[in-house]
């Protein structure tokens, strides 16, 4: 039987380029250049996560495959003619900064339209029957863009699009985007934030980027009142925090929305060894979330669920938490086993900062009415 799970991948992805960097700071003045590495958004953690499905075993039992670039009459669905334009020169000029922490190198641009995408292709194929699950490796990421300007080392609202795009071109009435990358999802939040067909839910660490945001009665306005869920997460919450979210809020609000479609904006940032982080997650986390929505998806959306690539940053542990949400995924597990699972696991916060964190979270759900 032919691989029911598709994986969306093309390497001119992981050419993008941020220019140099000391991790988040440009170098020049008092920063000097790095010895080794560069920019956190580097193509590492991806490539990373790429080699080691190929040498588990698991890219052999997906569907991998490439697609054609998103065009512009397909981006103006979201972004404005203005951006655009500003985007393509600054990266036909050879790069430079586009937008809040938002650098970018030569022919991003058109590395941006093929993330885009990929992520609208991996939505298309749950959406036309060619597979049951989906994945997108995108780079550059998503979330934080608007619609009118990058942010955050995202250039096009990857989600965003892929959502817009299945409303447009399959008619569907309601659809979902579940983000768990651990800063907040500011760019589909604004994009949606004054219509109803689209739920957009952000677990991330309080406070962390945008900076200060935490955004837990921000609900929505308009038709889009009550279709914004913003889940913010004390840092160092650790697994058990991830758990609560999804039984006390997440879940509950799906069940509330009934989506036909889940796109979820997959970041690995939460991750314990992350530098841009601190929500000591691990990749039993991520395998546990994705079996959620994936069951979920399976009884209430028909099946149809797309993960879309976003941050993660530690180029050792990514590719783990990667692999356990991909098997997760796609029902294959593989014989890797997760060097540093026991390490994460035994320095989860204790009881009473578990404690405080469910309180807070039921708080938020009985708010909600969830």
């Amino acid at each position: 039987m032919p691989p029911r799970t598709a994986f969306f991948f093309d390497e001119l992805c992981l050419w993008h380029s941020a220019g140099q960097h000391a991790q988040i700071l440009p170098v020049g003045g008092w920063v000097q250049p790095p010895s080794g590495g560069g920019h956190a958004e580097s193509p590492d953690s991806k490539r990373r996560l790429k080699s080691l499905m190929d040498v588990s075993g698991l890219s052999a039992r997906l569907q991998v495959r490439s697609a054609p670039p998103l065009d512009e009459d397909d981006l103006l669905r979201v972004h404005t003619p203005a951006y655009l334009q500003r985007f393509q020169a600054l990266s036909d000029a050879g790069g430079g900064i586009l937008g809040q922490q938002a650098p970018i190198g030569p022919g991003s641009y058109e590395i941006a339209k093929l993330s885009a995408g990929l992520c609208w292709a991996a939505v298309d194929a749950l959406l036309c029957g060619e597979a049951d699950k989906s994945y997108a490796l995108s780079r550059p990421p998503g979330h934080h863009c608007l619609a009118d300007a990058a942010m955050g080392f995202c250039f096009l609202a990857n989600a965003a699009l892929a959502a817009e795009l299945a409303i447009a071109r399959h008619g569907l009435r309601r659809v979902a985007i579940v983000d768990w990358d651990v800063h907040h999802g500011n760019g589909s939040q604004s994009i949606f934030y004054r219509r109803g067909d689209v739920l957009t839910i952000s677990l991330h660490q309080d406070g962390c980027y945008p900076p200060g945001y935490g955004g837990a009665d921000d609900r929505g306005e308009g038709e889009g009142l009550g279709a914004n869920l913003n889940i913010p997460l004390l840092p160092g919450g650790g697994h058990q925090a991830y758990l609560d979210a999804m039984r006390l809020l997440v879940l509950p609000a799906l069940r509330r929305f009934q989506p036909e479609l889940i796109i979820v904006a997959c970041g690995y940032d939460a991750n314990a060894l992350d530098p841009l982080a601190r929500m000591q997650a691990h990749s039993d986390t991520f395998r546990a979330l994705t079996t959620q929505l994936v069951e979920y998806a399976d009884a209430a959306a028909g099946g149809h669920l797309a993960m879309l690539h976003e941050g993660g940053y530690s180029e050792a542990y990514v590719p783990f938490c990667g692999l356990a949400a991909l098997e997760a995924l796609s029902g294959v597990r593989t014989p890797v086993e997760d060097p540093l699972l026991e390490l994460v696991v035994a320095q989860q916060p204790g009881a009473a900062m578990r404690d405080l964190q469910t309180r807070q979270l039921q708080a938020q759900a009985e708010r909600h009415g969830l």
